[in-house]
């Protein structure tokens, strides 16, 4: 797509569609749909007084729980709209939302271009040690400061540095000015980018903001959404919610350690143990529920579980994950789980909409040794929590 039209093939036309919100009034026109709104999105509201609404995707696996296949055409979906860009290409998924999304349409890109050499890697909110990192900041975030770290492997640090273009990912693109932040932050460890694409679920820019896009970040732009529209927000400002706590930027805020799923570089589709696999397929029906709950950033990891076991099985999976993100209980949001961070950032982490008795089965996945939060988050979910391990390995935590 180009920076000054919403489309260039047919448009499935969506209607304006304006909600009522505790705090305020909301009002979307939809200029070009891939796929309906209605089917994308829902409106919710939170705690935060820099926007006060979120889109609530029914595609992300993140705050709602989605099926494997869904997410599997959105990832394949948007990939499709990348066009023909010059290598090395470096891909990055923003966190905490859009670290599955990023890295499964990476994946299906990959799919159909096997030859071509890429680096993926997603932002994070925290530190991993002995690795560099470059900041930056997100506009409208509760908790505004990033990071990305520079891959340690030699190949993934000079296809970094030798890139000629660079894709990002997010679920939605409101502004701009959290990619441009990005970009340019970017551009001190990549010197020869030549262009930027931006690929996204939702496109609320419009057409100015896109036609400033290259001017802003001074190289060669183009941008692929399932959805191109523009949104206002006229605030109620006497209900307006006691604000959400403004997080820690801290530079010595936690530091983990990475078990090589996407913060330092990938250039190959996940895989995971082929036995493990089979052994939890195994005792699945076909009419089985089955959850599996990703954590904060770490979601990717989860999703590939969760296809692969729908593909083994056929039994019924979702998709969810935690997050730090805080919605309120309102429309779309029937209930809230709230529990301590299990990254020790001392914030808290929520499961929004689990409810007792609906699934058959739960797998909660992290990238951590268990911590006391998680054990307590199992227990109470009656899930069985697996840690990934480098490699594709996975181990079981016995909750005792």
């Amino acid at each position: 797509m180009n920076l000054s039209s919403p489309a260039e093939s047919p448009d499935i036309p969506g209607p304006s569609l304006t909600a009522q919100l505790p705090q305020g009034t909301i009002t979307v026109s939809i200029d070009y749909a891939e796929i309906p709104a209605q089917r994308l999105f829902s409106f919710a509201t939170r705690a935060n007084p820099k926007r006060a609404f979120l889109f609530l995707s029914h595609v992300l696996g993140k705050h709602l729980p989605v099926d494997v296949a869904t997410m599997g055409d959105v990832h394949t979906r948007i990939a499709a709209h990348i066009p023909e860009l010059p290598d090395p290409i470096v891909f990055v998924g923003m966190a905490e939302t859009a670290t599955c999304l990023g890295q499964g349409v990476f994946e299906a890109w990959l799919r159909e271009h096997p030859q071509r050499e890429a680096l993926f890697l997603h932002t994070t909110r925290y530190h991993v040690g002995g690795a560099h990192r470059v900041s930056f900041e997100e506009a409208h975030s509760h908790a505004p400061q990033q990071w990305f770290f520079l891959p340690p492997d030699p190949h993934r640090r000079a296809l970094l540095h030798h890139a000629r273009s660079l894709v990002l990912i997010d679920d939605e693109i409101s502004t701009g000015d959290t990619l441009v932040n990005l970009v340019g932050a970017m551009q001190s460890c990549s010197p020869a980018l030549a262009h930027l694409h931006l690929a996204a679920i939702t496109d609320w820019m419009g057409p100015q903001r896109r036609k400033e896009l290259t001017s802003r970040c001074h190289i060669a732009c183009s941008i692929g959404a399932l959805l191109y529209g523009s949104w206002h927000f006229t605030p109620h400002l006497s209900t307006f919610p006691i604000p959400a706590p403004e997080l820690s930027n801290d530079p010595n805020a936690p530091t983990i350690r990475d078990s090589g799923y996407g913060r330092l570089g990938v250039t190959s589709a996940i895989s995971l143990e082929p036995k493990f696999l089979q052994h939890l397929a195994k005792p699945l029906a076909r009419c089985d529920r089955v959850l599996v709950l990703g954590t904060g950033e770490f979601m990717h990891p989860a999703y590939v579980l969760a296809r692969e076991l729908h593909a083994a099985s056929k039994a019924k999976v979702w998709m969810h994950a935690t997050t730090r993100s805080p919605i309120l209980t309102w429309g779309p949001i029937r209930n809230v789980l709230s529990f301590p961070d299990n990254y020790g950032a001392g914030v808290p982490n929520y499961v929004y909409n689990y409810q007792a008795g609906d699934y058959d089965c739960i797998f909660l996945c992290a990238e951590m040794d268990a911590s006391g939060s998680l054990k307590h988050l199992a227990r109470h979910l009656g899930a069985r929590l697996f840690f990934f391990l480098p490699g594709g390995r996975i181990a079981e935590d016995s909750l005792c």
